[in-house]
């Protein structure tokens, strides 16, 4: 099994971050250069405890199917959610939130596991690891940006 940890530092209040960070509209707009559309579960709007969302993507030239769930969640402060089905032998994404400075540090855990036994774990090694902390970091980045500046979040989180 692998981990990915990430902490992006971002100049927003605890509550907007966490909310965009469950943002399935976000997401969307986030992940776009991969295709990624919700199309099965909560397809759009803010994901809660015990919802699962369905999404269509292509990675690496595949087009796949991931369904994930969100296993706990005690907001503004941490949620976490875990793959149900898909291309992976296991995902579980830790998202933890805290303020530091007066400013919203926003924690990644992610750590995955990939099918094929040693073949699954040299492609791990090689290429899957960098792609995927790539993606997250992308995302935390759009994330950042979109929680910085009042144009941008108003437009994601309609609950405002």
């Amino acid at each position: 099994m692998s981990t990915i940890v990430l902490e992006t530092s971002i100049n927003a209040p605890i509550h907007r971050v966490f909310d965009l960070a469950r943002s399935i509209d976000l997401h969307k707009l986030t992940a776009s250069h991969t295709n990624e559309e919700a199309v099965a579960g909560r397809t759009a709007g803010l994901i809660n405890e015990y919802e699962t969302v369905t999404w269509r993507a292509k990675h690496m030239g595949v087009t796949q199917h991931l369904t994930s769930v969100i296993t706990e969640m005690e907001g503004p402060f941490f949620f976490e959610d875990q793959m149900l089905k898909g291309p992976f032998k296991k995902i579980r994404h830790k998202h933890y939130f805290w303020l530091k400075n007066g400013k919203t540090i926003m924690k990644d855990v992610f750590e995955f596991q990939s099918p094929l036994g040693w073949l699954g774990k040299l492609i791990e090694k090689l290429y899957l690891r960098k792609y995927l902390e790539r993606f997250i970091l992308q995302r935390n980045i759009q994330i950042k940006d979109f929680a910085e500046h009042e144009d941008k979040w108003m437009q994601v989180l309609n609950i405002y």
